[in-house]
């Protein structure tokens, strides 16, 4: 018991906590040192677009402990499982009444300097100015005080802080002046009211066009359907909940019904739309013992289908975890961005001090010392900075995945963005991966039907494509029985049939095993000069005879090469196969650089060497054996349906074995990156232009705030165009 249970308390696990009133890069580095100081936390990352913290901590450590410390930060938060939209309101509010509520308050303060360039002179009563500045102030902009006073208290700012800082001052000058002059004085209840009026309407369009970033999420949860029609033993159909299906249960799914089950088809034949999971625009051909997807949309032809998967495990759950993963994580580059929040608000705080003292020394008021200080207040706000990598890599993952590029996390887009190198795996990635028969040649005396029984045998419990395309030739032939069967890995197969050793694999097993071709060597140089696979089949060092096999190129190989070609990317080939085979298809697909009959251990070597001299590789496979080399490369891609250590080992998934899915990847990666760094320009270019603006006198508070909300809204919307992106790949599809 005790060392179960200390096994549990020192096991790490993850814990997503939703988390309210952040409104800037320096409330996210704050709730992330709250959340690091609580003891057994090992890491904590925070997303200002999605308002959710992601903490890896110790077994022992209770939720209630990270809200706890949260709490006491300023900014209370949930354990949450699930994707809520950002932006939603927390009461029955409309999300759009605070802002609403300020305008009307606001519009009267602001009716003079709206009609003074008119001639029209008006000014209110300052009693009624009050009276409109007041519930402005403290009703709808308490919500800065309370984050203001929590940031102080933790001894840090933020921009909530600034924001209360400065519309106090104003609104305080002017009640001073207002009790000192009662008379017909100008006021600035105005810049106190219209400010937080702003900041209020820059909020919620930020939090508005943020939802959007989450569009992609809302619309997978959506293909989620919620009953099956499963069929009893007796022949008749049960509607139940999906997680009351069982892995096997058989599954009735009628025309038009979303399929709910990860299965593979036992009866019927129809078309099957899955583009909101694989981004293939046309609906897909679909017959018995082809494997289905939950989420995608069954058309004419009714379908049986064996439950293979259900829940957490099904293909469209994973694909929801991998991109809300990827849009919760930080890039790389937002660790400048932390930095610089860091030290900003003080900064800013100490700018303002010295604006005010600046313009006491050089004589002028302290009225209007005050206002410019003010202004460097309002216009230094850090949200724009904040909000500038994550929405973009909300919006750049999410419009990937709707076109079939799944990207695990933030760093695989953006390292894909300066990609120079591009290594392809052959079998799976650039050929069909289902290579048939084309030759079985045995030795003088032996016939090929008996070679394909020896053959058969060995790969019997074999899932390789050619032991398949064995398997297959061989069907009507008597199975004979194997011992000892051994996989002898980048090399071929071993097994004892009929009291024989027997091995069967490529010209390098040969090679090792001492095995002279005689006559057979001819024949098989022929049939690798035209681009097939041979293996050889050997009892000991005696060859037996040669099996050669047919893979089919992909009909969008070729593009997909030129693709990356045009675009100045080194494209290379690492394959197992023969040398002959591998040069037929890079002869067809136009690639110079071939690396042939390399181990699985050589392949990862292979991509260290490419990597030298500062190249940035990618790598781009589907089988077991990629595994190593999908997690040497830079970037791995992964072809969704082969091995799941392949998935797992890569950055990037394509959920559609289209090799032109590479380019579009680092296309997305590439405009995703763009955007990234124009926000950041614009968040940095907002505050050097306008600070010094401000604290020369040449900003009014009012448009400074004015300026400070756009910021925020721009740098949003910039992000959001992503969403427009069309990959090179559905664009010819469509």
């Amino acid at each position: 018991m005790n060392t179960a249970t200390a096994s549990s308390s020192s096991a790490l696990h993850d814990v997503t906590l939703q988390v309210s009133g952040m409104s800037c890069a320096s409330c996210v580095r704050r709730v992330e040192k709250a959340l690091q100081a609580v003891p057994g936390v090992q890491a904590a990352s925070v997303n200002l677009a999605t308002e959710k913290a992601s903490v890896k901590a110790l077994g022992n450590v209770p939720v209630a402990a990270l809200t706890a410390a949260l709490a006491k930060a300023g900014y209370p938060a949930t354990a949450t499982g699930t994707t809520a939209p950002a932006g939603s309101p927390a009461t029955g509010w409309p999300a759009w009444w605070p802002a609403a509520a300020g305008a009307v308050l606001s519009l009267p303060l602001m009716l003079p300097m709206l009609l003074a360039p008119l001639g029209v002179a008006l000014m209110l009563p300052g009693w009624l100015q009050l009276l409109l500045a007041t519930p402005v102030q403290f009703g709808l902009g308490a919500r800065f005080y309370r984050a203001g006073w929590g940031a102080l208290r933790a001894g840090s700012g933020n921009m909530d802080l600034l924001v209360a800082l400065g519309t106090s001052a104003a609104y305080g000058l002017s009640v001073y002046l207002l009790a000192r002059h009662p008379g017909h004085v100008h006021l600035y209840f105005e810049a106190s009211a219209v400010v937080i009026t702003l900041v209020l309407l820059g909020k919620f369009l930020e939090q508005r066009a943020k939802r959007q970033t989450t569009d992609a999420i809302r619309a997978l949860n959506a293909l989620q359907p919620a009953t099956a029609r499963v069929l009893r033993g007796d022949g008749s159909e049960v509607e139940l909940p999906v997680s009351a299906v069982a892995v096997g249960d058989m599954v009735a799914v009628r025309p038009g019904d979303r399929i709910p089950v990860d299965g593979d088809i036992v009866s019927g034949r129809s078309h099957v739309d899955e583009s909101l999971i694989t981004g293939e625009s046309l609906p897909v051909a679909k017959a018995p013992g082809e494997r289905v997807t939950g989420g995608a949309i069954n058309a004419e032809g009714a379908l049986t289908v064996r439950t293979t998967a259900i829940g957490a495990e099904t293909t469209l759950a994973r694909i929801i975890r991998m991109v809300e993963s990827a849009q919760a994580a930080k890039a790389p580059i937002q660790r400048i961005v932390d930095s610089v929040s860091a030290v900003f608000v003080p900064v800013v705080l100490v700018i303002a001090a010295l604006t005010f003292a600046g313009w006491l020394l050089q004589g002028a008021g302290a009225e209007q010392a005050l206002v410019n200080a003010v202004a460097v207040l309002v216009i230094a706000c850090p949200c724009a900075l904040g909000l500038a990598t994550p929405t973009t890599l909300m919006a750049g993952t999410g419009v990937a995945a709707r076109q079939g590029i799944l990207i695990k996390d933030a760093e695989a887009l953006e390292l894909a963005h300066a990609v120079t190198v591009v290594a392809f795996d052959k079998t799976g990635t650039l050929t069909v991966g289902r290579p048939a028969l084309v030759a079985a040649v045995p030795v003088k005396g032996g016939t090929r039907d008996g070679l394909l029984q020896l053959a058969a045998a060995l790969q019997r419990s074999s899932s390789h494509p050619l032991a398949v395309a064995v398997l297959n030739a061989a069907k009507d032939l008597p199975a004979l029985p194997v011992e000892q069967a051994r996989a002898l890995p980048g090399r071929g197969v071993q097994g004892v049939v009929n009291e024989r050793t027997l091995s069967l694999g490529s010209a390098r097993l040969a090679q090792e095993l001492g095995v002279d071709a005689g006559a057979l060597a001819a024949r098989a140089q022929q049939l690798e000069a035209d681009g097939h696979t041979v293996s050889w089949l050997m009892d000991g060092a005696q060859p037996l005879g040669l099996l050669a096999f047919g893979d089919q190129v992909k009909d969008t190989a070729a593009q997909a090469v030129a693709q990356l070609q045009a675009r100045g990317i080194r494209t290379v080939m690492l394959t197992g196969d023969s040398r002959g085979a591998a040069a037929g298809v890079a002869r067809t697909l136009g690639i110079t650089e071939v690396h042939a009959e390399v181990l699985p251990g050589d392949k990862a070597a292979l991509v260290q060497r490419l990597r030298e001299g500062g190249a940035v590789v990618a790598f781009v496979g589907d089988g077991l054996n990629d595994g190593p080399a999908l997690a040497a490369a830079s970037v791995g891609f992964a072809m969704a349906g082969g091995a799941d250590v392949a998935t797992e080992a890569a950055g990037v998934t394509l959920m559609r074995g289209d090799p032109r899915l590479v380019a579009d990847a680092l296309d997305v990666s590439r405009r995703t990156y763009a955007k990234i760094r124009q926000g950041l320009f614009w968040a940095f270019a907002y505050n050097v232009v306008g600070i010094p603006l401000a604290a020369l006198g040449l900003l009014n508070p009012v448009i400074a705030g004015a300026a400070m909300a756009f910021s925020s809204v721009s740098v949003v919307a910039n992000a959001l165009t992503l969403r427009r992106w069309r990959g090179a790949a559905m664009a010819v599809q469509r």
